[in-house]
């Protein structure tokens, strides 16, 4: 027995095989992405591959991941390494088999039974060692309706499916397991998590993390801006909101605590930042991805569309921890913690991956795997080149990055397994048909009500899962409905990709707002309700860009230019209104007239006929009361010093 990292105590030969399969695994993700299979002349199915990685990623979670979630793992147990076996043996064997198996899986061959049987059970049970037993337990559920669904009531009542038939389904299908989201999981995000893990082994995450330190600790509530700034930098490539308030909490929340902002504020704030990284191009937590596949658009197209709605979330976060700190009085950072501007440039190098990035996307159509794998090259090599702080990337650094970015990449897989179980039990037992059904009529014919419908179905659906299942169950779910009723289906799936992830800081079970509570040292249900504070505008803004997709830059330019410059004013106004405080403390009265004048402002022109008026209302509000205000501090100021 041997000591491991971490202070965790496992023998030699479970270390080595963990980190063999872990390089495994991203090396397989990197040579799918640069196409060295079509070079070496391998005829393979989709399914193969994605069968393959599974197979991997199974025997990887088994000896990985402790029985007991949070448990320090000792040592493996014999039933884990046949657990391990046993699940990579059988996906391995769905990998091989799959060109004969798919085209008699209507006779249901009894390998095929038995096997998918076998490799269900396992892909559950990994899956709750990994991200615990919400997620596996909506998949169990979804599993017994196909089953049972001509058992259920009223409007969800289906056809049934006997076992043998569903299980090779599930196993086998396009439309399941082996189907759309594995897919993407085991080679755009795979890529894009090696590319985080590359910006953290060369001295790029602390560069962009000193970048915000250097370019907001001088303003008053610095602490909390940099976190803003910070979480949605290190956000918009990370894959999970708990992970980012940890990666970047520990740094941040002692930081605006010390700064005068109060406990459970600064774990809102962070725990608003950090989610907010899922919502944020060019990643989304490996939503954006998924969701080009199921809308059948161009990547590109998906970024663009989800660029405004973030900004302004971010926007209106950056204008509440401005204005909070503000009343509170709290000023800059001590100088003594930020650092030199000569310092912190040289590290400009760290830009140009992400320029590369955005070329290969945009100008020249690369699929983003691909291009991601550039940026990394550049990455690296600019690293080499140029180091930061005087350190350059050591050999031993960069390859244990492939070892790490399998490991993180373990729940992902076995997320996008288990919601491959999930959109095939919708398919062969008509629950999708049914549901939407069931939601269009409960909404009445009422677009408003269907989406008010559909936010609360979200959050509660949302609650306690990562962002990729978050999102692959809700769009196969609710996005549907919506679509059914007319909403543009961009503007459905972003929208139930906010609700969703609006569940991560909204109580009773707000996962990223309870891991920054407990940074903080506060109370996890006032930091809960405190970030659903900070993050009111999560909760308009889809409502907006579904009613009008002008704030989703599809439209005539002057009305997108109308649509923003309206937005990023009803922020602002919202904002105010929130933390009631402007140039001086507000009333309850006055600030529902900055909240009235805020919502009309954010309204878009095109959201119903003659929606414009409320646009120049709004503004013509907002206006009036800013400058009320201004003239009423400015006289204030005149008048104090004439008293004796």
């Amino acid at each position: 027995m041997t000591q491991a990292s971490g202070g965790r105590l496992e023998p030699a030969f479970a270390r080595w095989t963990v980190a063999t399969l872990a390089v495994a695994l991203t090396l397989g993700a990197v040579a799918w992405s640069v196409g060295i299979y079509q070079i070496l002349d391998l005829a393979l199915y989709t399914e193969q591959f994605s069968a393959a990685m599974l197979s991997v990623g199974l025997a990887l979670a088994y000896l990985h991941l402790p029985a007991q979630r949070h448990a320090p793992r000792l040592r493996v147990p014999w039933h884990d390494w046949i657990a391990a076996a046993a699940s990579s043996g059988c996906a391995m064997y769905l990998a091989v088999r799959y060109p004969m198996l798919v085209d008699i899986i209507l006779l249901r061959p009894r390998d095929a039974v038995i096997v998918g049987a076998v490799l269900i059970v396992l892909v559950l049970e990994a899956l709750r060692r990994g991200t615990g037993p919400t997620l596996p337990a909506i998949v169990v559920v979804f599993i017994a309706y196909a089953l049972f669904a001509d058992l259920v009531p009223g409007r969800l009542e289906g056809r049934a499916t006997d076992w043998q038939r569903l299980v090779g389904y599930l196993a086998l299908d396009t439309n399941a397991m082996l189907g759309l989201p594995i897919k993407i999981g085991t080679t755009i995000v795979v890529t894009f998590i090696l590319f985080g893990a590359f910006l953290s082994a060369t001295g790029g995450s602390r560069f962009f993390t000193e970048l915000a330190l250097a370019g907001m600790g001088r303003f008053r509530g610095g602490s909390a801006k940099i976190a803003v700034v910070a979480s949605a930098l290190f956000g918009s490539i990370s894959g999970s909101a708990v992970a980012n308030v940890v990666a970047t909490g520990v740094v941040t929340i002692p930081m605006i605590k010390k700064s005068g902002y109060a406990p459970h504020q600064a774990g809102a704030i962070e725990a608003v930042a950090s989610t907010g990284g899922q919502l944020m191009p060019p990643v989304m937590g490996a939503a954006a991805f998924l969701m080009a596949e199921f809308l059948q658009i161009p990547y590109s197209a998906v970024v663009l569309a989800a660029l405004v709605p973030a900004l302004l979330y971010y926007l209106a976060l950056f204008i509440q921890a401005d204005l909070e700190a503000a009343r509170r009085g709290i000023s800059r950072v001590d100088e003594a913690e930020i650092p030199r501007w000569r310092v912190v440039l040289p590290g400009l190098h760290f830009v140009v991956p992400f320029a590369v990035l955005i070329v290969a996307l945009f100008i020249y159509g690369q699929q983003p795997e691909t291009a991601v794998l550039w940026s990394a090259v550049t990455l690296i090599a600019g690293a080499f080149a140029f180091g930061y702080r005087g350190k350059r990337p050591r050999i031993r650094e960069l390859l244990d990055a492939f070892r790490s970015t399998g490991i993180a990449v373990i729940e992902i897989i076995l997320i996008t397994a288990a919601a491959g179980f999930v959109i095939g039990v919708l398919s062969i037992s008509g629950l999708g048909f049914n549901l939407t059904l069931a939601l269009v009529q409960i909404g009445g014919g009422s677009t408003l009500l269907l989406l008010a419908l559909a936010a609360v179905v979200c959050i509660l659906l949302g609650m306690g899962l990562p962002t990729v299942g978050v999102y692959v169950l809700l769009a196969a779910l609710v996005a549907p409905a919506m679509v059914e009723v007319g909403v543009l289906p961009i503007a459905a799936h972003l929208y139930v990709m906010y609700f969703g992830m609006m569940s991560m800081i909204t109580p009773p079970v707000a996962v990223a707002a309870y891991a920054a509570a407990g940074l903080a040292g506060a109370d996890a249900m006032q930091t809960g309700w405190e970030a659903c504070r900070f993050g009111w505008s999560a909760f308009i803004v889809p409502f907006l860009f579904v009613l009008s997709p002008t704030l989703l830059l599809i439209g005539e330019p002057g009305d997108i230019a109308l649509a923003l410059v309206t937005a990023a004013l009803g922020i602002w106004l919202g904002s105010i209104a929130v933390i009631g405080y402007f140039m001086r403390p507000m009333g309850a009265g006055l600030r529902a007239l900055f909240g009235v004048a805020g919502i009309l402002a954010l309204i878009p022109s095109g959201a119903f006929p003659g929606a414009v008026v409320t646009d120049v209302i709004g503004a013509a509000l907002g206006a009036a009361l800013i400058a009320r205000e201004i003239w009423l501090v400015r006289l204030r100021a005149k008048v104090r010093p004439a008293l004796p």
